[in-house]
């Protein structure tokens, strides 16, 4: 499993700052990092990719993503993420940047946690076309006249983006007929399991961090995810073993005790209950697949 960190300081397109932007593959990428980017890949910065005209399917945390025109597909640092051939009449435009180019802009953009558990926005007939022309932009400024437009620039047209962005994300999910707080809350129960992930906190403690009752967590976790805050955190630390397999070599003792269980077996009677497979049959279909 290869990991991104110097994937993206490659091919960064901005002296000042880690972001890379592209329009139809118009600027190549060296052939060892395309290779690597076409295979399942750890995340270590944020990705977007828009689907302007036509259709491209994705692979993001080992589940098919199938994107088309006014669409966009993107995927979180710790996310495994895996690129399509580019397809003949397909135009699309990406952007990849990382934490530091993120900590420069002026507010917080919540969809980045992602809260409804979808790495797809769809976008209507209106905002199609906005978010095209920033995308325009944003990619003529760090290459057109072969002279870097000041950071400022670029970072108040990766703001609008991302506004965008969050704002289609919220308007798809219906998120309009529920509270703000609600939806605060929510993203302060991920924020808070994705802090102590391995720390095998119980709900009740949780909800008592969050000031709230187990009841009104239950509530709350219930309507965004269709899960109970229980389910939500074992089918958390489920898909953080299944990434950890993709790109390390451990043994399921070694494992269970990095997501902080003290009983491998227990451990394993999960896992085989959440994916289906054991964990040996796990890694034997990665070899499967990285063998093809």
């Amino acid at each position: 499993m290869q990991e991104t960190k110097e994937f993206l300081g490659r091919v960064t397109h901005h002296d000042k700052l880690s972001i890379t932007v592209n329009e139809n593959c118009a600027i190549a990428l060296p052939d060892d990092v395309l290779q690597k980017l076409l295979q399942p890949h750890k995340l270590t910065y944020y990705c977007f990719v828009f689907i302007e005209q036509g259709s491209e399917t994705y692979k993001i945390d080992l589940r098919t993503i199938p994107v088309s025109d006014g669409q966009l597909a993107f995927g979180l640092p710790n996310q495994i993420f895996t690129n399509p051939p580019k397809a003949k009449n397909t135009q699309n435009y990406k952007v990849g940047f990382d934490e530091h180019t993120l900590t420069l802009l002026p507010k917080a953009y919540p969809f980045l946690l992602n809260p409804l558990n979808s790495n797809t926005i769809t976008f209507d007939p209106a905002a199609k076309q906005r978010v095209k022309a920033v995308f325009s932009i944003l990619f003529q400024l760090p290459h057109a006249d072969g002279k870097q437009k000041p950071t400022e620039i670029i970072l108040a047209h990766l703001n609008t983006l991302l506004t965008e962005f969050n704002s289609a994300y919220f308007v798809l999910g219906n998120q309009d007929t529920l509270s703000d707080a609600k939806l605060s809350k929510y993203v302060e129960f991920k924020l808070v399991v994705e802090t102590h992930l391995t720390e095998q906190q119980d709900v009740q403690t949780i909800a008592e961090s969050l000031a709230m009752t187990t009841s009104s967590l239950y509530g709350i976790v219930k309507e965004f995810s269709g899960l109970s805050p229980k389910a939500w955190m074992t089918n958390r630390l489920m898909l953080e073993a299944q990434r950890k397999l993709h790109y390390s070599t451990v043994s399921v003792k070694e494992l269970a005790y990095e997501l902080g269980f003290t009983d491998p077996n227990y451990f394993s009677r999960l896992f085989k209950k959440n994916t289906g497979k054991s964990v040996s049959a796990f890694v034997e279909d990665l070899r499967d697949l990285s063998s093809k």
